[in-house]
């Protein structure tokens, strides 16, 4: 099948099935779940390279860097990334989005990841009317993006880079889908707007894809890239939701949606905790590709261990008995802080992953998997 994903920018999982004044906020989304395979507890584990750290972990199966990003400081890298293992399938590879080219470094980038084709705002007709905020809105850009898509050899793996629902978050009022949330915190209030014009965006796209024909022979991954609302605008999150400012309710918010939709698949919610850098595993395992030869720290989601720790790069992790924050182990059943040893064996784990694949990375390592 062709593989179209779909990176949903600064898309945090509390959105899914929230009301704001009786209106969902993602309503296609909620709609797609019910025919997708659906995790609930997939983690933001991104750090300061962002959108470009959770392309990196989804393509690579390797951690982000500790500092910068590794699309701008690790281009020269060889690296066995997903565009390679799927060109083995002969599958072509590109990227979609509606930013200058240079973004992130991505132009230059994306050649180290094998992709075969970037199209960038060069590629679309952007004008001050389409565009707001980063760029080209999210519904002309699907719009425009069907052309391209339609021409790409097949098979395909494609990635969509949305855009609109970018801090801070700014969008005109014939836009607006939902009206704006009310709670004490205008940043959260907007959030709204944006993350359901988003939603629409890509109910528009899928519309377009089965008009294409492109819709029934291809499996759809989305995901948020990263949290959306920040440590300093999470108390008018927890104010929506009708939550307490605790430790544990702030650490929860760091949840991304991800939806695995296969046509004609039956949908399942799964529960278990995951992080970003999973996806590809699991993407190789629906794929029917071995992950064998194919070395990452990622963990097929269908069949991962609970007790392995969700990591992230600050050290920090969840796990099924556990979790680590500040400096301080939690029970995760009764949420309640607890001796430091207990989190001793899961702190040992965290530390050697990330120490490893930072060995990976900043060695080029995978030069000699070539």
């Amino acid at each position: 099948m062709n593989v179209v994903l779909i990176s949903m920018e600064s898309t945090q999982n509390f959105v899914i099935n929230q009301k704001v004044n009786g209106q969902e906020i993602t309503p296609f989304l909620n709609s797609l779940i019910e025919d997708s395979f659906y995790f609930s507890r997939v983690y933001d584990q991104t750090a300061q390279g962002k959108t470009s750290d959770s392309e990196f972990m989804i393509d690579t199966g390797l951690y982000p860097l500790s500092s910068g990003s590794a699309f701008v400081r690790k281009t020269e890298n060889a690296y066995r990334s997903l565009p390679h293992i799927l060109s083995d399938e002969k599958y072509y590879s590109a990227v979609f989005h509606g930013n200058d080219a240079s973004f992130w470094n991505r132009e230059a980038m994306y050649d180290s990841l094998g992709y075969n084709r970037y199209f960038s705002k060069a590629d679309y007709v952007v004008t001050e009317e389409n565009s707001v905020n980063y760029g080209i809105k999210d519904i002309p850009f699907f719009q425009q993006s069907i052309q391209h898509l339609e021409k790409l050899q097949k098979p395909f793996y494609a990635r969509f880079i949305t855009l609109t629902n970018h801090f801070p978050f700014l969008l005109e009022e014939e836009d607006q889908f939902i009206p704006e949330a009310s709670t004490s915190e205008m940043v959260v209030n907007r959030y709204v707007t944006t993350v359901r014009y988003q939603d629409e965006a890509i109910k528009t796209f899928f519309q377009d894809l089965k008009a294409s024909g492109l819709y029934e022979n291809t499996m759809f991954v989305l995901y948020g890239d990263h949290y959306g609302i920040s440590d300093k605008y999470e108390h008018g999150v927890l104010e929506l939701l009708g939550q307490e400012d605790t430790i544990v309710n702030r650490m929860q918010l760091q949840s991304v949606p991800l939806i695995i939709h296969v046509p004609g698949v039956e949908g399942k919610t799964f529960s278990n905790i995951g992080g970003e850098i999973d996806i590809r595993a699991t993407i190789l395992h629906l794929l029917g590709i071995s992950a064998e030869d194919n070395f990452s720290f990622g963990h097929n989601l269908f069949t991962r261990d609970p007790h392995h720790p969700v990591i992230f790069r600050d050290g920090s992790f969840i796990a099924k008995d556990y979790f680590y924050k500040a400096g301080k182990c939690f029970n995760s059943k009764s949420e309640e802080e607890t001796d430091i040893n207990s989190c001793e064996p899961l702190m040992d784990i965290s530390r050697k992953e990330l120490r490893l694949s930072d060995d990976i990375v900043h060695g080029d390592l995978m030069r000699f998997m070539e």
